[in-house]
């Protein structure tokens, strides 16, 4: 069964039943848009303990706000799931994040709530039958994201749609109507009351999309940038290029590397493309005829790991977008570095994302592809054997020797390391001969 066929059981049991059932939400949207919706929502009048009486197999999501997901068939991935949520109207939202309490309500009621009109529609499935009380289907021809009803008390009830419009208009390439790009510009400082992870998970969606620079730009364009990312706002209108010629700012040198991401960027990846020179404004120097940023990258670094750490991301994600930041230019010099500071890049698992990092900053900055496709023929011709090969020697071989445990011990395995990837030393006893050699250049001894 499918995930549609599935739904459309859920809305004709419960009409069986005597209910009022109808698709809701993003799954209109997405077919009137002729797009296979990610997962269905379903509205009923029926209240969630009636819901709970009729499905055998539902799990009590929001009851407090009448929301049940209703468990499917099972598939490879796991059972398919409805959620079933009570016609509802909402209280305030003291908080700007949860409305204070719920009233079970009527359908027309349960739309006008609603953040977006192209959010805000029904679909009978059985009747095949739009329901549309807040001129959604109008917006969607037109292309257009507007608040339902009074956009400024539309937004003070849950401030995440601010950042939620930005992303569904980058999405379907709609222009916000001016009235709901007004309101969030008034309101964009408020952004930071929703938490952290909710914001991340905006950004994820957003970054994650094929039309990831059209959002970003959008967030720059109604004062969301600052808020959320105040680190990459620096970056506005900091010049760029050659101090006699810029070739505009920082902010425009940043879009473009986005844009030129592939459509299948990894969160990660996009979010490294955004922070990658996040460091200059913090590293500017001057020469008669250029600019310098020495240290940026590791500045920039740092200041990914503050937001990543801000945002709450996972240690996986913070880790991956550090290391794609601190690395973006160091695969330039690629065809002349020695093997021994290559490889361990070319080894590890993020390279993918970096040579992609390199690729669209340097057709971004007019640079030559010389370094990402040597990098490219290096991967396809050294086996992984050759790229990361397991150590010749360990620290028990050095304590075998009779060396006294210390720093040493680092310096000697590193040593030998880099001569193993570079190809000077192939063997454990060639390993061992540079390890007494290296005692002795150093004036070391053993026992």
């Amino acid at each position: 069964m499918t995930d549609r066929a599935f739904a459309t059981d859920v809305v004709r049991r419960l009409r069986e039943a005597g209910f009022e059932a109808l698709w809701a939400g993003g799954c209109v949207r997405d077919q009137l848009l002729g797009r296979e919706p990610d997962d269905y929502d379903v509205a009923t009048d029926a209240r969630p303990e009636q819901v709970q009486q009729l499905f055998k197999r539902t799990i009590a999501v929001g009851v407090s706000f009448g929301v049940v997901e209703v468990l499917g068939p099972r598939t490879p991935d796991g059972p398919i799931k409805v959620q079933v949520a009570t016609f509802r109207s909402d209280s305030e939202y003291s908080d700007g994040r949860h409305p204070d309490a719920v009233t079970f309500s009527t359908a027309r009621e349960d739309a006008e709530r609603r953040d977006f009109t192209i959010n805000g529609m029904f679909f009978e499935p059985l009747a095949e039958r739009l329901i549309d009380y807040v001129g959604g289907e109008a917006d969607l021809k037109a292309g257009i994201v507007r608040a339902i009803g009074d956009p400024v008390q539309r937004f003070a009830e849950d401030k995440l749609r601010l950042l939620r419009a930005v992303r569904f208009a980058a999405r379907f390439a709609f222009t916000l109507n001016p009235g709901t790009a007004a309101a969030i510009k008034s309101m964009a400082d408020e952004i930071t009351v929703v938490s952290a992870e909710r914001i991340a998970d905006e950004l994820r969606k957003l970054l994650t999309n094929p039309r990831r620079v059209e959002g970003v730009r959008l967030l720059e364009q109604v004062g969301l940038l600052k808020p959320i990312l105040p680190e990459l706002a620096a970056t506005v209108g900091f010049p760029h290029g050659r101090p006699d010629a810029p070739t505009g700012d920082l902010w425009g040198h940043t879009l473009v590397v986005l844009e030129r991401l592939p459509d299948a960027a990894s969160f990660e990846l996009a979010m490294a493309a955004l922070l990658h020179d996040v460091g200059k404004p913090r590293t500017v120097g001057r020469t008669p005829d250029r600019y310098t940023y020495h240290g940026h990258e590791h500045v920039g670094k740092r200041l990914a790991g503050t937001v990543s750490e801000r945002l709450r991301l996972s240690t996986a994600e913070r880790k991956r977008i550090e290391w794609l930041v601190e690395r973006h230019q160091y695969l330039a010099d690629a065809p002349r570095m020695r093997h021994a500071s290559l490889k361990p890049v070319l080894a590890h698992d993020g390279i993918r994302e970096l040579l992609d990092l390199h690729r669209a900053d340097a057709v971004a900055s007019g640079r030559d592809l010389e370094a990402v496709e040597f990098c490219e023929r290096c991967l396809r011709d050294w086996p992984p054997e050759e790229l990361d090969p397991p150590p010749l020697i360990t620290g028990e071989d050095l304590k075998a020797l009779g060396i006294r445990q210390g720093p040493i011990y680092k310096r000697l395995l590193d040593a030998v390391r880099e001569a193993q990837l570079d190809g000077v030393v192939k063997t454990k006893q060639q390993a061992l001969d540079m390890v007494r050699r290296l005692l002795a250049e150093w004036g070391e001894s053993t026992g």
